[in-house]
């Protein structure tokens, strides 16, 4: 059993998106392929929580009544959409800069979101527990990844949701989300990702496994040339998300 008794937090990584803080919300800036894959993870997510808490997605305020934490949460991209939904939110980061940001950008559109600069673990050691746990494009950036999902485990109560998004460890993804989005694309700043950091999913189901979670499943999330629009796809190779559940 993993145990998460120490951060996954790696500095470098942390003061990396600490020094484009205030650009987070700018959709043509360097977080531009978050604003647009932002849509397709929210439509995942918000199926995702419906189907395991009984919910109908047809209704304003889906996540109603549910405490969620958004572990890594940047400048709450994904929180305030989260909020919106319905959903009592405490966001976690450790990159400072990054959640003034997100509290300045919350405030402008009158949201109530619990952000704080620490980690998920500061949190659990604290007794913190909620419904639902989501931690998007994060584990590619921690120093180890099966004990941040063991954190993420932690901090889910009996019956709880974890909800993740990563990038497949392949030569697909290599050539794709390195060489043609950080190089050739200009998507994304160099350096944002490093290849040897991605995870497999067979990986990822492992460490889920230890942590003492249950019914694991993926969804892959590729980018339509034609459309020009992120969609969710079987193919797993590059972008994916992965959900599974806590007994109770």
């Amino acid at each position: 059993m993993v145990t998460a008794a120490q951060p996954s937090v790696v500095a470098a990584e942390v003061d990396k998106f600490d020094r484009i803080a205030r650009d987070w919300w700018d959709p043509e800036g360097p977080m531009k392929p978050l604003h647009r894959i932002n849509p397709v993870r929210l439509q995942w997510l918000r199926d995702q929580c419906c189907a395991h808490f009984e919910r109908d997605p047809k209704t304003p305020f889906p996540l109603e009544g549910l405490d969620v934490l958004d572990a890594g949460c940047g400048a709450g991209l994904l929180s305030e959409p989260l909020a919106r939904l319905g959903g009592a939110v405490t966001a976690l980061d450790p990159a400072e800069a990054t959640i003034a940001a997100a509290r300045r950008h919350a405030e402008g559109a009158g949201l109530a979101i619990d952000y704080r600069a620490e980690t998920v673990e500061a949190a659990v050691a604290r007794g913190e527990r909620f419904d639902l746990v989501v931690s998007m494009e994060v584990l590619e950036h921690v120093a180890d990844p099966a004990r941040f999902v063991a954190s993420c485990a932690q901090a889910l109560r009996p019956g709880g949701l974890l909800l993740l998004a990563t990038l497949n460890r392949t030569l697909r993804s290599f050539a794709l989300a390195i060489v043609g989005a950080e190089y050739v694309l200009g998507w994304l700043p160099r350096g944002t990702h490093d290849w040897e950091r991605f995870i497999r999913p067979d990986e990822l189901r492992l460490s889920v496994r230890e942590a003492g979670l249950t019914g694991f499943r993926t969804r892959g999330m590729v980018f339509d040339p034609l459309r020009n629009l992120w969609r969710l796809s079987d193919d797993i190779a590059v972008n994916y998300l992965a959900a599974a559940e806590k007994p109770r």
